[in-house]
């Protein structure tokens, strides 16, 4: 389980006024529970990428504070970093490498002995399907192949939580689907997933709750149907825009 509480984040700016700052989160609430899918949806520049780094422990927030499986992200940022598996906004994997060597050489970054590794290895390789490349070098692979091999990284320590930074971004229809197959059966397996996204068609699609951030603010966190409910809307595009306060076109 993830809750954040009034999280905020400001950089300086570069060439600009002595103290003047930049927002880049200002004030972000929200929880995401245990075997259900969150998503954290908002515009490019909106703070999404910022929330999930301070709740994965590679950006300190200013203010507020944050749970992960109850341990705290600023008092104890190793035990939520055990707990968690974190996908990057397009994580790089190692190109010379196999999708095994990938998955097996952070598996022992982790902590895996060899053997336990490469177990580990041929169990997401089964989970998530990647037979036909498994034992390829992963230069040249498309993205979903490189998604999936990233996505094997972040579970390779069987973590309790899952941070997902825009995971479909770049993957073709199929790919998508083949995605979101996996996001849900990890969620029925009582993971907590939260993953960011700006596309309205895919988290309306997948997720159990969703939180609208805008301007580094949340705008409205509640299931789809309480937030089309509550905006008076009939589909979450239009939620969307009620919700972040612009004016709704109506043809």
């Amino acid at each position: 389980m993830i809750k954040a509480n009034g999280l905020a984040k400001f950089y300086k700016r570069k060439g600009g006024k002595k103290n003047e700052k930049v927002v880049a989160v200002e004030d972000v609430s929200f929880t995401a529970e245990d075997g259900a899918i969150t998503g954290l949806l908002g515009p490019n520049g909106a703070g999404k990428s910022t929330t999930l780094r301070m709740l994965a422990t590679l950006v300190v927030p200013d203010s507020g504070s944050a749970e992960v499986d109850g341990f705290s992200i600023t008092n104890d940022a190793i035990s939520v970093r055990r707990s968690i598996g974190y996908l990057p906004h397009n994580a790089g994997i190692y190109p010379r490498l196999t999708a095994e060597e990938n998955i097996v050489y952070f598996a022992e970054v982790v902590g895996l002995d060899k053997k336990q590794a490469q177990q580990r290895a041929g169990e997401l390789c089964e989970q998530l399907e990647m037979h036909d490349f498994f034992l390829r070098r992963t230069e040249g692979f498309s993205q979903g192949q490189k998604t999936k091999v990233a996505l094997a990284r972040a579970l390779v320590h069987k973590p309790r939580t899952l941070i997902l930074d825009e995971p479909t971004n770049g993957l073709d229809v199929m790919a998508m689907r083949g995605l979101r197959k996996i996001i849900r059966r990890l969620s029925e397996e009582g993971h907590c997933i939260l993953f960011s996204s700006h596309v309205m068609q895919e988290v309306a699609a997948l997720c159990d709750h969703i939180a609208i951030i805008s301007d580094g603010k949340i705008a409205i966190s509640d299931s789809l149907a309480g937030i089309l409910s509550s905006t008076g809307q009939k589909d979450l595009e239009d939620a969307f825009v009620i919700a972040i306060g612009e004016q709704l076109e109506l043809e």
